[in-house]
């Protein structure tokens, strides 16, 4: 069939497919701006009188609004339409944010309350609100203009995006998970989901007043941390793997040496001891990449007290788990999986695709000994984020290792609002590693795994001591 003949063909199905009461495609819901005109034609007006100021961002934002102020005043005058104060006020605000900012989504990243913001391309953005995801109203002008913020998100890290890189991961200022992905590889149009983080890090404190964890919990986590054991938190997309780790490294002595390791620096610790990495893409000779594997090797040349892997997803579990084992105790990681067993399972996987033809039961050894606790975090019907395992890792019996959950969650209703509740309690098992946390200065009291009702809580250091009320 040739074009045209195809070309008639589809629009003789389209008008059979409308005269029947079925769209061929969905109808968009696009919202009209009437004054879409004036606004384009004061923001290229404001673009030409910045110049080149704009481009290399020295232009300060009264100048600015100074600018945008003339222009817009210019395509009145021009068009002969009148504008109320507040309509002025709003036209300068949105066309200040497509020029300097993030257009329209610009609201949202300002607003505390959503976490994460789906661009599907320029007329559909979703937000997520606690844990619920709710279609908006708001849209870019184009995909031309969806593409300009994107690329203005990318920059500010020193990466690209275009046909030849069509996809990215970058960053925020603020930290924020940038990820972008644009034509040929999207087929609707470009793509950006921004996962925000809280502009003030949580603390453990904020985690067990959310629900996500106890009392008991928490103060038994902060004593395994500060005890050295590796700890590996686990659990699928959007359950707070990243938080909990970032709040697990808060738990590390200000005297010990940190160095964090990153796809895109999400991290932020506390602590003065430490030395941020990022891995890098190609360039556009495909060339330069550096990898999260050869960061982690590098990193053991940088005398580290602690390495903190923000997620290990490749090659680099075979150096992780090689520093773990070779007294780099304390190391911190995160890793997408289903629960404590299939972490494991994932672990000798990622170990695989390093290129190494070892036995499976070599390489269970090897991650018995590496790691001596496993956190699964899991996202709840409802959206809430819950930890629902603290389990000990433990030695081989014949070809399995051996898994003794500490801390395990029961799901129960809530009463009168539909919702489920995640209840971590204590099981009843004696951890083998506690020789461990005292050699390493912390020690947890007998009585600690006795309380389950409410009594205080000690976690004894060397050279000072935390007390924790459990719940």
């Amino acid at each position: 069939m040739t074009p045209p003949d195809r070309q008639r063909s589809l629009a003789g199905r389209l008008r059979r497919t409308e005269a029947a009461g079925k769209p061929l495609v969905p109808k968009q819901n696009v919202v009209h701006d009437p004054f879409v005109e004036i606004k384009n034609r004061a923001q290229a007006e404001a673009v030409r009188e910045l110049g080149q100021g704009l481009l290399e961002g020295e232009v300060p934002e009264e100048e600015l609004r100074g600018q945008v102020q003339k222009a817009i005043d210019a395509a009145l005058a021009e068009a002969g339409t009148p504008l109320s104060s507040a309509d002025r006020t709003r036209l300068v605000k949105e066309i200040s944010q497509n020029i300097l900012g993030y257009g329209p989504i610009e609201p949202f990243l300002a607003d505390d309350d959503v976490s994460e913001i789906m661009v599907n391309n320029h007329h559909t953005i979703y937000v997520e609100r606690a844990g619920n995801i709710e279609e908006t109203e708001i849209q870019f002008a184009s995909e031309r203009h969806l593409l300009q913020v994107i690329d203005r998100i990318v920059a500010q890290t020193g990466r690209r995006i275009d046909e030849s890189s069509p996809m990215v991961d970058a960053r925020l200022p603020d930290g924020s998970r940038v990820n972008a992905i644009i034509p040929p590889l999207a087929i609707t149009g470009p793509s950006l989901t921004i996962r925000k983080f809280s502009r003030e890090p949580l603390t453990i404190d904020d985690l067990v007043s959310f629900g996500t964890l106890s009392h008991q919990a928490a103060a038994f986590l902060e004593a395994c941390v500060a005890g050295k054991l590796n700890v590996l938190v686990s659990g699928g997309t959007g359950t707070g793997k990243t938080t909990l780790l970032n709040v697990l490294s808060s738990f590390i002595p200000e005297k010990e040496r940190i160095v964090t390791i990153e796809d895109a620096a999400e991290l932020k610790l506390s602590q003065k001891h430490v030395i941020a990495l990022e891995s890098r893409p190609a360039n556009i000779e495909g060339k330069g990449q550096i990898t999260i594997r050869d960061l982690v090797r590098n990193a053991l040349r940088m005398r580290p007290d602690r390495i903190v892997v923000g997620e290990c997803r490749g090659p680099e579990a075979v150096d992780m788990l090689q520093a773990m084992n070779t007294g780099h105790d304390g190391s911190l990681t995160t890793i997408h999986a289903n629960g404590p067993r299939d972490a494991l399972a994932r672990t000798e996987t990622l170990v695989l695709t390093a290129g190494f033809d070892l036995p499976l039961k070599a390489i269970r050894d090897q991650v018995s000994s590496a790691f001596d606790l496993i956190i699964h975090t899991q996202r709840l019907v409802d959206g809430r984020r819950r930890i629902t395992h603290i389990t000990e890792v433990g030695r081989m019996e014949g070809d399995v290792i051996t898994l003794a959950d500490i801390f395990l969650a029961s799901h129960v209703d809530d009463a009168g609002d539909d919702k489920v509740t995640s209840k971590l309690k204590y099981t009843g098992v004696r951890p083998g590693f506690l020789e461990k946390l005292e050699s390493n200065g912390v020690t947890l009291p007998k009585a600690f795994f006795n309380d389950q009702a409410g009594a205080k809580v000690d976690v004894l250091r060397r050279g000072g001591q935390r007390q924790r009320r459990s719940a």
